[in-house]
């Protein structure tokens, strides 16, 4: 046992201060987040579209057979609740009444206040807490609170939580059990990164989790409500100065990518065998998401895709003006775009790459595109089921109108489709593979020499002993 590391109160039991972090869309599903409340710890059932099984325990696949993107987000909403109910149910039974089982939810995603209710309704007495983040989910505590469920939000700097406490969490203060810090350079998956930090340039957590805490206590907060520190979690002997010290109070860790190569974890194959090829550097924090937010991802052919992609693109005008004097002849079928000199060479050469079909962007630029690359945007942009809040993809938002009142964004994706495809098999080149910034270790730590793949015990095993 590493020194320091000793249970902690919550739900009414004594648990290990190690939670499995929350990974959307079928990927923290109930095989992993039970295993990791049976080793003791808190376990975390994704509640973003995760998947549900016909009698004969087969994934019943989410096909949207409505016609309208409204119907079809009803539609999602009711595979998300159902999905989550099945695991959340399934999890408790693997857990045999140890550790915990928390779910996990995007304030973001489509339909998340329905969501939430429709899971909470039917899993009460299994579900301990509701961990969220991806945006500012100002009605958590209430929704929790209703249920009498504890709920831990995901923030990246303690000016969020001391907004969400002031308006809000401030009224439900018995039922918050934890605040995750949720690093925003080396998380995986989506982060909090503000418009006032460089992306190029990590800050250390210790002094921005030592702020969050200060503003907790500003509320009356006890120390006893851990801070749970979350990206870039590898081995607890790293942080061996955060425990046990009275700047910080109570803290305990999340592991989000650890558990990803387990022998529960339901990723394919081919995923987790990726993880153990990784190098550092090789996860890109990267914009192409349709959220809006930062994210972290395995920098594969799919995301060097979307890179190139953005590269080929080029600012316009809709009259001559300035240094737009000349009229582009080539892939817009006889509009009238006005560009640069340069620009209108560079877009003849991509049009004789073969990137032949120019795309309007939000931004009143044009990104030059194959005629198949093409036919797949309008068809996913057109496919939308309205994953999110809103969507810079499709131009779907989830209000009256359903619409962002922007041009859809070729220069996105459409994000539900690529991660339902790898988590069930696709190819993992071809899609988005989130991964935290500390992937690479799994190469370098001799724990997985000789591509050994743990169980979920053993790891909460090895890690209790500080690496």
């Amino acid at each position: 046992m590493f020194k320091g590391v000793r249970p902690i109160l919550y739900g009414g039991r004594e648990v290990w201060p190690l939670i499995e972090g929350g990974k959307g869309v079928a990927v923290s599903d109930h095989n992993s987040s039970g295993a990791w409340a049976a080793a003791g710890g808190i376990g975390t059932v994704s509640a973003v579209n995760a998947d549900s099984y016909d009698p004969d325990g087969k994934i019943i696949p989410q096909v949207y057979r409505a016609l309208t993107r409204r119907a079809r987000h009803d539609e999602l909403v009711e595979y998300a609740i159902e999905g989550a109910v099945q695991q959340v149910k399934r999890a408790f039974d693997i857990s045999g009444g140890k550790g915990a089982i928390n779910i996990n939810v995007l304030w973001e995603m489509g339909g998340a206040q329905r969501v939430l209710h429709g899971v909470l309704e039917r899993t009460r007495g299994l579900v301990a807490g509701v961990t969220c983040g991806a945006g500012m989910p100002y009605k958590l505590s209430e929704i929790a609170a209703s249920y009498g469920v504890n709920y831990l939000p995901i923030v990246s700097s303690g000016r969020a939580f001391s907004a969400l406490w002031k308006r809000a969490y401030s009224k439900a203060a018995e039922w918050l059990a934890g605040v995750v810090y949720e690093d925003p350079w080396l998380a995986g998956g989506h982060n909090g990164l503000s418009n006032a930090e460089d992306p190029r340039a990590p800050q250390d957590p210790y002094p921005r989790v030592k702020a969050l805490r200060d503003t907790m206590r500003t509320g009356g907060i006890s120390d006893d409500v851990p801070i749970i520190m979350a990206g870039g979690v590898w081995h607890l002997k790293d942080w061996d100065h955060w425990i046990d010290n009275p700047e910080l109070g109570q803290i305990a860790f999340q592991f989000g990518t650890r558990p990803l190569l387990t022998q529960e974890s339901p990723i394919p194959e081919a995923w987790k065998q990726r993880l153990m090829e990784l190098d550092e550097g090789d996860i890109l924090l990267h914009r192409f998401s349709p959220t809006g937010f930062y994210s972290s991802a395995v920098r594969n052919p799919f995301l060097r895709n979307l890179e190139a992609r953005s590269d080929r693109q080029i600012a316009f005008s809709g009259e001559a003006a300035g240094d737009h004097q000349y009229q582009l002849d080539v892939g817009v079928k006889g509009k009238s775009f006005w560009v640069t000199l340069g620009d209108l060479h560079r877009a003849r050469e991509w049009y004789g790459l073969g990137y032949t079909a120019a795309l309007k962007t939000p931004d009143n630029t044009l990104v030059f595109v194959t005629p198949e690359e093409m036919k797949v945007i309008r068809k996913d942009q057109a496919d939308c089921m309205g994953c999110l809040s809103q969507c810079s993809f499709s131009a779907w938002a989830d209000t009256e109108g359903n619409s962002t009142g922007r041009l859809a964004d070729p220069r996105s994706f459409c994000i539900q489709k690529t991660l339902q495809d790898i988590a069930h098999g696709g190819d993992i080149d071809q899609n988005l593979m989130f991964a935290g910034h500390a992937a690479y270790k799994f190469k370098q730590d001799p724990f997985y020499s000789n591509g050994f793949v743990p169980t979920v015990k053993q790891l909460v095993d090895r890690i209790l002993t500080g690496h």
